[in-house]
């Protein structure tokens, strides 16, 4: 009988333990006691009153930057303004639209571009959850190329900001980074497996705040989304010169590399190209250090036709006339132009010392494109040009860019 008792209170001391074990191993709480008031915004509240929600406790505010790969939350601008003049912590957030791992790079980069010039006091949010047809592994792949390069553009600190059933269903091997978790309706999220503590917890999308009209996320956070006091890589210098371009419709390596005065043999080595006569739109193609696009010098630029220009649409775009690029270029027939043919263009600033050059708006620029072309940031064209929606610009207005 002792035995027995023995027996039935050491399985009940075994149970307890195990009980104990998996009640820890669920454990999913804050990462620290102490919690933050916070919103996350976006356009969608419109205008927001940032001294009123100062005054109603809010201490952090994350803030929509971008969307894919150039969109611009049109009150991107005004509310780090907001936030900023009343003392709030700020953050930024980018919604991932990304397919593949280029895409998710390009994305990272315009993030980074656009948040250039600004304070961020937190970390700076991935915000994936539209997978459409992905797998697991290119979510994950997806992720960590945004995540990477992100880290490299800016230095800063990355957390990942996902939905109770993603973030315990897909995103685990992301687990190295905090989690900023969105569960509505509950007392504290449930926990998730992969982590054992969330660093934000939005918790409604129905809060009300002294400020903003309408609906607003709530959230609560934790120190540890605060960016570190550790010394952060002071940025590389913008360079003078493009880096790389974007291939477009009608390019050839070939053409390519006449335009900036290089070799095919040296794209193909820098690029670890294996088919010179195979490249993409979209595709990347790095440069060598010092290449410009222009071989001539002087007084004029170069111009690769590409497809659906016109001879007057050059003109327009370059701030000349259809009579000096025939003149220029020996052009028989000004209606008859080809992809590919490299057209000598008037330079009207090069030879006024100035610091900026004009660009012209054609249908289907956007900030992003005419940034990249022109090795300069969507920011610096923002701050140039006094535009208020990086959005909205038009065919037919003109631009400065730094030279």
């Amino acid at each position: 009988m002792n035995h027995q008792k023995r027996k039935y209170i050491f399985f009940c001391l075994v149970f307890l333990v195990i009980l104990n074990i998996s009640s820890l191993s669920f454990a999913f709480g804050p990462s620290d006691s102490n919690l933050y008031d916070g919103i996350d915004v976006s356009d969608y509240q419109g205008y927001i009153n940032y001294t009123e929600v100062k005054q109603a406790g809010i201490e952090v505010v994350y803030i929509r930057s971008s969307e894919g790969f150039d969109y611009v939350d049109s009150q991107f601008e005004n509310n780090y303004q907001g936030a900023k003049e009343n003392g709030l912590k700020v953050g930024f957030y980018h919604y991932v639209t990304a397919t593949d791992v280029l895409q998710a790079r390009e994305q990272a980069e315009f993030f980074a571009d656009t948040i250039s010039g600004k304070e961020s006091d937190c970390m700076l949010a991935m915000d994936f959850e539209s997978f459409g047809d992905l797998s697991r592994e290119e979510i994950i792949a997806v992720s960590n190329e945004f995540i990477n390069t992100l880290k490299n553009e800016t230095g800063l600190e990355v957390v990942i900001y996902s939905d109770q059933s993603n973030a315990s269903s897909i995103l685990g091997q992301l687990n190295s980074y905090p989690l900023w978790i969105a569960e509505y309706g509950v007392e504290s999220p449930y926990p998730v497996g992969y982590w054992d503590s969330w660093v934000g917890w939005q918790y409604t999308d129905e809060g009300n705040i002294a400020g903003i009209e309408g609906n607003v996320d709530r959230d609560y956070f934790t120190k540890d989304i605060f960016l570190s006091e550790t010394p952060k890589p002071e940025p590389e210098p913008e360079p003078t010169n493009p880096q790389y371009i974007i291939v477009q419709y009608g390019d050839t390596l070939s053409q390519i590399a006449y335009q900036y005065g290089t070799t095919v043999a040296e794209l193909v080595r820098l690029n670890n190209i294996a088919n010179p006569n195979l490249i993409y739109v979209g595709q990347r193609i790095y440069l060598p250090n010092g290449s410009d696009e222009g071989n001539s010098g002087g007084n004029t630029i170069q111009y690769t036709v590409r497809y659906g220009n016109t001879l007057s649409q050059i003109a327009y775009q370059y701030d000349t006339t259809v009579a000096e690029l025939v003149r220029l270029n020996n052009i028989a027939n000004p209606n008859l132009i080809y992809v590919g043919q490299i057209l000598t263009i008037p330079s009207r600033s090069s030879s006024s010392g100035s610091r900026y050059i004009t660009y012209r708006i054609v249908y289907g620029d956007t900030l992003w494109g005419i940034s990249r072309r022109y090795g300069t940031t969507v920011a610096e064209l923002v701050r140039l040009n006094n535009i208020t929606n990086p959005n909205l610009i038009y065919a037919g207005e003109t631009l400065k860019i730094p030279r």
